[in-house]
């Protein structure tokens, strides 16, 4: 099964629009910076290698105004993916050329991290995982689910956490996995513990928006629970992510930018409210896993095993 989050047509940019997946498939037509940003914004488009791909044809689609770069640049503040991407456009030449260079790298460092991941990964291994970290989240393949996309010849299953409150896990890995045929339980995120304390869990395998220079993960809200949970029990805990995702100007996850989404996607869902008027709400669409609860990360080029600012240092200053 070929899925794809973004098809460029050379005069515009479609985006498989996610918000409306497993139910519908849809694709939003962006023909300018400002289109583009608004469709990272409002979650059409999502996955931090998928939002700077996006980024990058926005950018051409504007012709390198400096008003597409500032427009973008606003649209989401925690994936580092999107800052790696305007980087590399602003030094760009040609602006086409540099964008899809960006796609197929992205693609071609998935297929990479999925083989090396894959080699961790147990015979029938029951692996955990959050969000969505497949081909929708990026140019194809995926990050976390590639690694488990590359081990399928090892009959895996996955226990797919739901990812409250936007239910990427619900609604997106279960459904690639479906197509992809690989077998898959989803449970409820509060379930975690209970399958881990109960020995149904072999590895735990997530994706990443931003890593430190440290080794500490920003991921989708919910992951630095599942770390904890993992440590516990005893059970691996991987992070797969491209270099692009690697941000040498953080020295640790302290500085790392959290994003706070709107009060909607916590009181309700697609139009039905189930909380009170009047409730307070917060909404930290990311949280950060400490380096030292990570068993190892995958990266395109290597796996670091209990990853440190002296083991990371190497790889982080290729990804500049």
């Amino acid at each position: 099964m070929t899925v794809e989050p973004l098809r460029w047509r050379g005069d515009c940019l479609e985006l498989l629009d996610q918000r409306f997946l497993p139910d519908k498939t849809i694709y939003v037509t962006c023909r300018t910076a400002a289109e583009v940003a608004k469709a990272i914004s409002d979650m059409v488009v999502r996955g931090a290698p998928a939002i700077g791909c996006a980024a990058a044809f926005g950018v051409v689609l504007s012709k390198g105004s400096a008003e597409s770069f500032e427009v973008l640049a606003k649209s989401r503040p925690t994936a580092v993916n999107l800052f790696w991407a305007l980087a590399r456009m602003k030094k760009a030449k040609n602006l086409g050329a540099e964008a899809e260079a960006i796609f197929a790298e992205d693609l071609a460092a998935n297929r990479a991290m999925g083989k090396l991941g894959a080699e961790l990964i147990p015979e029938r291994a029951r692996i955990m995982t959050h969000c969505n970290t497949g081909a929708l989240a990026t140019a194809g393949h995926g990050t976390a689910l590639g690694v488990i996309r590359s081990a399928k010849n090892k009959q895996v299953s996955v226990i797919a956490c739901e990812t409250r409150p936007y239910l990427q896990g619900a609604r997106l890995t279960a459904w690639e996995c479906v197509q992809e045929g690989i077998p898959c339980t989803l449970i409820t995120d509060s379930m975690a513990g209970h399958l881990m304390s109960q020995g149904e869990v072999d590895v735990v395998v997530v994706g990443a928006d931003r890593i430190a220079a440290n080794g500490d993960v920003a991921n989708k809200i919910g992951t630095y629970a599942l770390a904890v949970l993992a440590r516990r029990h005893g059970i691996p805990f991987y992070v797969a992510a491209p270099l692009s995702t690697f941000d040498p100007n953080i020295p640790d996850g302290s500085h790392i930018p959290i994003e706070e989404r709107s009060a909607d996607e916590v009181t309700g869902y697609r139009g039905t409210r189930w909380a009170p008027q009047g409730v307070s709400v917060r909404n930290p669409a990311f949280d950060v896993t400490p380096a030292e609860l990570i068993t190892g990360i995958i990266c395109e080029k290597a796996v670091v095993l209990a990853p440190s600012r002296e083991k990371l240092q190497p790889l982080i200053s290729t990804a500049v």
